[in-house]
Parts: C-alpha cells; structure tokens; sequence
C-alpha cells in the first residue's frame, strides 16, 4: 500500500536552483513547504547507477537519512531516439565542466552528434522524470513521467533550464526555453510525475 506524506515540509534533495524553483512552485498549492538541499548545507551524493530510479533512490535517502525529513529527490534526462536514448541518466554529465555546468555546450554537443549521425528530422526525442520519496526509516515511493517531443536547432528561449531551448513538446511549435513557467509546468515530465505523486501520497 502506498504510504501517504502528512507532513507540513518537504526536502527537496537537489542543488539545481531552476529544479528547485520549478518544484517549489508545483508544491505550492498543496500547502507543503519546501527546502533545498543547499539550505540544509548537504553534499552531493554520487551518483553511482546507470539508471534513473538508482540515481533518485541514492539522492532521496542521502538527504533524509541527513534531516530526519521526508526528502523527495529527482532524477531526469533527455533521451534523443536517433542518439540510442543519449544523453539519457547522463544529461547533466554532458554539461560538467571544470568550472561547473554549462547546458548551451551540452546543447551544442547534442545537435553536434545528430549532425554528424545526419539524423533525419523530426529529431525525436522525450524528458524523463523519477521522482522518489524517501522517509527516514529506509521507505520510498517512486513515480515516473514522460513528455514527448522532438529536438530543434537552433536553441531557441531564455526560460527554464538545462537542455529546455531546444526541447519542442509534442502537439507545440515553441520550445520548453520559450513557454512561461506555468504552461511549462502545467505539462513538463516532472509535473506528470509530481502529478502521480499527489494523487498517490497526498491526496
């Protein structure tokens, strides 16, 4: 049976300040408050798994076995069809640099391989979002949401975040980098998760 969160604050185990303005504002008319790891001075745990639940699972339980706090942590990606599903669980990898990320050279990485593979268009592509909540005694739930679309170039937007400028959603012509927040959000793959997570957990 799915355990249901009754509590007032929720940790969200990320240090990315878009994500956790994107969950802040999903969280909001729920009533729950939220926290960032940053605020609570909590390291980045590493990443070990190839895939995105493992990496969720270590991020959520990391946090709340630090707190005491239910933690919900996120582990999402672009999968590019005509990559094999890169970047897939190493999008954010894409970005490191030594001075830290940098998404406008993952971007151009991504349309630099679909050149050179001389990809034919529409350029398929999907964000995926596992969203894992984790409760200091060692139980988590885990929640999955997709949104599809196609990758475009050239990078188009100055909102959202990460790969969001040349992502375009299904059934639109502007991408996630050229849509306000509330329609993004109202759509985005970690809403359709988030959205799985209320009805199981909060409602």
């Amino acid at each position: 049976m799915t355990r249901k969160f009754d509590g007032k604050t929720i940790l969200i185990a990320t240090h990315n300040a878009g994500k956790l303005e994107e969950m802040r504002a999903l969280f909001a008319p729920l009533g729950v408050t939220v926290v960032g790891a940053a605020e609570k001075n909590l390291p980045e745990p590493i990443e070990t798994e190839d895939n995105f639940v493992g990496n969720a699972r270590i991020k959520a339980h990391a946090a709340s076995q630090a707190t005491g706090l239910p933690a919900l942590s996120d582990d999402s990606g672009i999968e590019v069809d005509a990559l094999g599903g890169a970047p897939g669980v190493y999008t954010a990898d894409w970005a490191e640099t030594p001075n830290g990320r940098d998404f406008v050279m993952a971007m151009e990485r991504t349309h630099a391989e679909l050149e050179a593979k001389n990809a034919a268009h529409p350029r398929t592509a999907r964000f995926c979002c596992t969203l894992v909540l984790a409760w200091p005694d060692g139980h988590d739930e885990v929640f999955e949401g997709v949104v599809n679309g196609q990758v475009v170039w050239p990078m188009r937007g100055e909102l959202g975040h990460g790969y969001d400028p040349i992502f375009m959603p299904d059934g639109h012509d502007i991408t996630f980098g050229e849509m306000d927040a509330d329609t993004k959000n109202g759509m985005s793959h970690r809403a359709n998760a988030l959205r799985k997570l209320v009805d199981a957990c909060l409602a």
